[in-house]
């Protein structure tokens, strides 16, 4: 199992201008890239990353002699890159891909390759880690994980430098603590709400700093662009940008990692954020929550410690539906936090109503049990979950497991 761990570098001037080097060099193999996949793709080729490597390998000698200044790996990933951002926009999962900007996203790769027999190219010590062409950098902290180092990738955030290093494990830092199984509804007032009546607040890291963020994003408006002042200006909005993002990673991290170290079964519904984040009143705060990063942790995660992680249909009225009698509630409006079902009389609290009526759906569909209209279990009863209202509507509902 592959980890990695991120960790902040203290590097000299003569490490950064490398640095700078490495990810110039990596970003012009990139743009040369896409540039020789659309000269070749408009000429009738077939244009692939291992072609474009090996041509880029045969003239760097001779037309871009600078590019042996730095790491061989560092264009050589960047043309991988290339191929996996264009295999992604084959299969619809991404944009197609485009040319890469000076000062965005900087960062460059070092593999663990032999460097002399016996040794590695990539070593650490203490809290130092040796990387090919440049020697030992000082590290923020010491590497969490023990296990062999298969690659480091540098990048640059905020005007401070990373290394994420990936580490092959064999065995997870945690131990699951229980097999319990939860239901999980995700709102704005209370970011997560459990089944078993747990709650988490996210961390509104951009609302918290939001009055100093619109106050240094005026400060860069009236900056001439250009100027020292201007730089000045936009490194303190680009240093608190990276701040909200920690504060509110570092919440997600802890919350996700805290609810699968403590259920084998998980059940979330499927929101549709991008549809919700159009409402402008609710869209900044939808946004500061990150519902779409959470997921895709609780999805990793579950994978690593065995965890079933089941997404349900986004149509699924888990907050309008009572869970102890399954009567729906089509007046139920989103300012309604509490309400008591007119059937059975069973007062209700939204949230930890929607979360319990996930975990019921969870349980029965993952244990193959059959629900009758009334919701109980039985051989006679239908495979599909029906939910009754006045008018004896019934829905069926997809469950997608990842």
């Amino acid at each position: 199992m592959l980890l990695v761990h991120k960790i902040a570098l203290k590097p000299n001037d003569k490490q950064i201008t490398y640095f700078k080097k490495a990810c110039g060099v990596a970003r012009f193999a990139y743009n040369w890239g896409l540039a020789e996949w659309r000269n070749q793709y408009e000429s009738g080729e077939k244009p692939n990353e291992i072609s474009l490597r090996k041509k880029l390998n045969a003239i760097k000698k001779t037309e871009f002699p600078w590019m042996q200044e730095v790491t061989k790996v560092a264009p050589q990933q960047a043309i991988k890159n290339l191929g996996s951002a264009f295999n992604r926009f084959f299969k619809r999962q991404g944009k197609h891909p485009q040319f890469k900007k000076k000062g965005v996203r900087d960062s460059f790769r070092a593999d663990n390759g032999p460097a002399k027999v016996g040794e590695n190219a990539v070593q650490l010590k203490n809290k130092k880690i040796n990387l090919p062409r440049i020697g030992w950098i000082k590290l923020k902290e010491e590497l969490r994980f023990q296990g062999q180092i298969k690659s480091v990738t540098v990048s640059r955030r905020a005007n401070r430098w990373y290394a994420a290093i990936s580490v092959e494990i064999n065995q997870l830092l945690h131990e699951r603590k229980n097999h319990a199984s939860v239901g999980i509804d995700l709102g704005i007032k209370t970011f997560v709400q459990l089944s078993s009546g747990e709650s988490f607040a996210g961390a509104k890291s951009h609302t918290v700093k939001l009055k100093r963020l619109r106050r240094l994003s005026r400060n860069l408006s009236r900056k001439k662009k250009g100027g020292s002042n201007y730089v000045k200006a936009k490194n303190d909005l680009v240093k608190l940008h990276a701040e909200i993002t920690n504060i509110r990673s570092d919440c997600l991290h802890k919350i996700s990692t805290d609810i699968v170290l403590n259920h084998s079964r998980i059940c979330i519904e499927d929101l549709n954020v991008a549809g919700m984040i159009k409402n402008r009143k609710l869209s900044r705060h939808i946004m500061d929550q990150s519902f779409s990063e959470f997921r895709r942790q609780l999805g990793y995660k579950s994978n690593w410690y065995k965890s079933e992680l089941i997404v349900v249909d986004r149509f699924f009225p888990s907050s309008k539906m009572c869970h102890a009698c399954h009567e729906i509630n089509d007046a139920l409006t989103l300012s309604d936090r509490y309400w008591t079902c007119d059937h059975c009389g069973v007062p209700h609290d939204r949230d930890l109503n929607a979360a319990i009526n996930l975990e019921k759906y969870k349980n029965n569909t993952a244990s193959s049990a059959e629900i009758n209209a009334c919701g109980e279990e039985g051989p006679g009863a239908t495979s599909l979950l029906v939910a009754r209202n006045h008018a004896s509507l019934k829905q069926e509902f997809n469950i997608k497991l990842i």
